[in-house]
């Protein structure tokens, strides 16, 4: 038998959302992000505009001087042949060409002609502008600068090819990526830091309030040395502090009037023993009101001996007597106790010689509530079953009843708890702290149970209690 499962809904979870310790660090990261992003594009247009500029400058200098000087040296007799002496002697930069026009001819770069160079800016020259032009020949970037000579019918262009600017543009732009990238990074780590450092306060509270839930109500917050959590923390004190107060007087209120209810509750079983002895002198009408009262006073003893172990388990008094228990003599000594030996005691995986260290009288009382419910409110129990794994034993009780619904399922554990099948009662209605008392005894040695349907689909409930497997062999160790 495989671990019994708590719940069988099964509806699809819920879709997670994102904590407050996530959405610190994410706003860390994003923060990181965009401020990295911001930076690396002002640093990038900035970068590029300078560089662009001084490659401009730099070589509309140069152009300047190249076509002063190709001026003085033409002459009215110059023709394309002396053009290449004159053009060969100007001043070069590298990956610049010149272009130069003389009245109807062209001659060409090494690797640039006439119809590579814009048409915008050749006819801005021609009409006796100069001008410059970023362009893209060729697949490559490059700076066309375009200055008419007037004092002849000729024009000079000059070429510079642009792509170890646009390299470097590139590495920059890698390098503020990278850069960018690293602060986010540093950004979330910091928001990791951040978010642990100022949900630490919260998680001791998370911590203290989960202690205080399962019974430590002595469990208080530490002094912290932070004026902004301080006031949290003694605001968390003095309400764990009343909250204790409040349970244990309420408590010991409980606890005070089971124990005067006690010798009153004497005198009338004594009293009430005394009419059963001469049951056969009373008139039939009699012994119906001598039966109705003995039932009743029956309830409220038990009443009264559950609302004493409820208190014992609030102050926090009821203590355990362990010893190592066999699971299957348990179930069997209970069942005849209730003269149940005929109910099948199913035991998987040889679960005849499993253990669990136990209080025997809080287990029994356990299994006996279970199996009176099962009788009383689920028309018989149709079997008990073991199984355990290596850690855990588990008892499953199920009976014929018409199960518990899902959203009844945790209810039914509480004090006072009656579910839907308190209007179904019989003529023993309970006091309905069977089950709670069941869950506070199960919990005292470290278990759970809980309530589920039948796993073989039959109409039925299962009511499974999980304890901790003990192994002698391996506690010697």
């Amino acid at each position: 038998m495989s671990e019994p499962a708590a719940d069988q809904d099964t509806a699809p979870p819920p879709a997670r959302k994102f904590g407050l310790q996530s959405s610190i660090l994410f706003s860390f990261a994003i923060g990181g992000l965009a401020l990295s992003l911001l930076l690396a594009g002002a640093t990038l247009v900035l970068a590029r505009q300078q560089l662009v500029d001084n490659r401009e400058g730099a070589a509309a200098a140069i152009a300047t001087n190249n076509a002063s000087r190709l001026s003085n040296q033409l002459t009215p007799e110059s023709t394309l042949e002396s053009l290449p002496s004159i053009v060969d002697s100007l001043t070069r930069i590298e990956g610049a060409q010149p272009i130069v026009r003389l009245n109807n001819s062209w001659l060409p770069g090494p690797e640039i002609g006439r119809e590579d160079l814009p048409l915008l800016l050749r006819i801005r020259v021609a009409n006796g502008a100069a001008g410059q032009l970023i362009t893209e020949i060729k697949g490559r970037p490059h700076l066309v600068i375009g200055i008419p000579l007037v004092a002849f019918d000729a024009d000079y262009f000059e070429v510079v090819d642009l792509v170890d600017l646009d390299d470097t543009l590139r590495t920059l732009q890698i390098i503020l990526g990278s850069a960018a990238a690293f602060t986010t990074l540093m950004g979330a780590l910091v928001g990791l830091w951040a978010s642990r450092r100022t949900l630490r306060p919260l998680r001791r509270v998370g911590v203290a309030a989960a202690a205080i839930a399962g019974g430590r109500l002595d469990t208080r917050l530490a002094a912290i040395d932070d004026p902004d959590l301080d006031q949290l923390t003694q605001s968390f004190n003095e309400m764990a502090e009343a909250l204790e107060q409040r349970i244990q007087r309420d408590a010991r209120f409980a606890s005070d009037v089971s124990h005067e209810l006690r010798s009153p509750l004497t005198t009338l079983t004594s009293s009430v023993s005394v009419l059963e002895a001469r049951r056969h002198e009373l008139s039939e009408r009699s012994r119906t009101a001598l039966d109705l009262l003995s039932g009743d006073l029956s309830r409220f003893s038990r009443l009264v001996e559950d609302l004493l172990e409820i208190s014992r388990f609030d102050a926090g008094a009821a203590s355990l007597d362990l010893s190592g228990l066999k699971v299957h003599a348990l179930l069997s000594a209970t069942l005849r106790s209730l003269h149940l030996e005929d109910t099948a005691l199913i035991e998987n995986q040889g679960a005849l010689d499993l253990l669990v260290n136990g209080d025997k009288r809080r287990l029994g009382r356990v299994f006996s509530n279970l199996f009176t419910n099962a009788l009383r409110y689920g028309n018989g129990i149709s079997a008990v079953v073991i199984s355990a794994d290596l850690k855990h034993v588990w008892v499953a009780v199920d009976d014929h009843g018409p199960g518990v619904m899902v959203t009844e399922r945790e209810k039914i554990f509480e004090r006072f708890s009656r579910g839907l099948a308190g209007g179904q009662r019989g003529d023993d209605p309970g006091s309905g702290l069977g089950l709670s008392m069941v869950r506070e005894d199960v919990r005292l040695h470290g278990g759970r149970v809980w309530a589920e349907d039948r796993p073989d689909g039959n109409v039925g409930a299962r009511f499974v209690v999980e304890l901790p497997r003990f192994n002698p062999d391996l506690e010697d160790l």
